[in-house]
């Protein structure tokens, strides 16, 4: 009776592991190198995460880089493992895990050949993470933080013109979310605090795409208070640098109805900012 038992058993534990092995091969998400534990060598697991990830199981790639570099800490084989679960973890969406092992990766090995490419990584990860301009904007400052970190630690890198690109992005966005406090403001009539607002961008942010706004907007403000000649001051520097904008035809009109026109007062704040526009910075 025992031995029929034992016979039985192990009858069952075929046809289960057949069964299982037969789901798998009909199963497009099962990794499709290994089945069972992932105790292969890290040269083997790194090659079947390669080949999982040309298969589109971007999954089953995270777990082959991820046994690596838990079997194998501090290995050659564990850091580019690394390197290559951040960008699959990226791809996979899974950013907050993406920061973190690409964190990890540049705490460990910031001098490495792949230090340029993970940096870039974790750049991009946040700026993936960028909203509208209605919302919360810290992954704007990160991005610009995380990019600035690409150009500045790794020059010659190839990624630094797309660093730069997503560094303006970034400041666009924090410079869209000052002016969207700042007309908020301006529809309370609220008028020094949309003011602040409008300043942080002109002194801040002058070389994104709300800068030519932001002038208007303290044209307007300006002139709403009746400080006229800052009112003409900010609507001077916006004529000087953009002369053929809409904006300036628009804060010309403004002041015109009250009988003033364009006009530069040195000590202004504005008119110092100015100066930073001139020369681009």
């Amino acid at each position: 009776m025992m031995k029929t038992a034992r016979a039985l058993f192990a009858s069952l534990l075929v046809l289960s592991a057949g069964a299982a092995i037969s789901g798998c091969q009909s199963d497009p998400d099962i990794d499709i190198t290994k089945l069972g534990l992932e105790t292969d060598p890290p040269d083997v697991l790194y090659t079947q995460g390669l080949a999982n990830m040309k298969a589109g199981n971007m999954a089953e790639a995270a777990r082959k880089f991820d046994a690596i570099d838990r079997e194998n800490p501090f290995s050659e084989w564990a850091r580019k493992a690394l390197v290559m679960s951040t960008f699959v973890k990226y791809r996979q969406g899974r950013l907050d895990d993406a920061l973190a092992s690409g964190n990890r990766y540049m705490s460990q090995y910031p001098k490495s050949q792949d230090a340029a490419y993970v940096q870039y990584l974790i750049g991009l990860t946040y700026s993936k993470q960028i909203v509208d301009v209605t919302q919360d904007q810290r992954a704007s400052a990160k991005t610009i933080e995380a990019m600035q970190a690409v150009i500045d630690n790794y020059p010659n890198s190839e990624y630094v013109d797309d660093a730069q690109a997503k560094i303006r992005f970034a400041r666009d966005q924090l410079a869209g979310k000052e002016m969207q406090i700042g007309r908020y403001y301006m529809e309370r009539k609220e008028y020094l605090a949309a003011i602040s607002r409008f300043r942080i961008v002109v002194e801040k942010y002058p070389n994104t795409n709300q800068i030519e706004e932001a002038l208007a907007r303290l044209v307007e403000a300006y002139y709403a208070m009746g400080i006229v000649d800052e009112a003409q001051t900010a609507a001077a520097v916006l004529g000087h640098n953009y002369p053929d904008s809409q904006w300036y035809a628009d804060s010309y009109k403004l002041l015109q109805t009250g009988g003033a026109e364009p006009r530069e007062n040195k000590g202004s704040w504005i008119a110092a900012a100015g100066k930073k526009l001139l020369l681009g910075s």
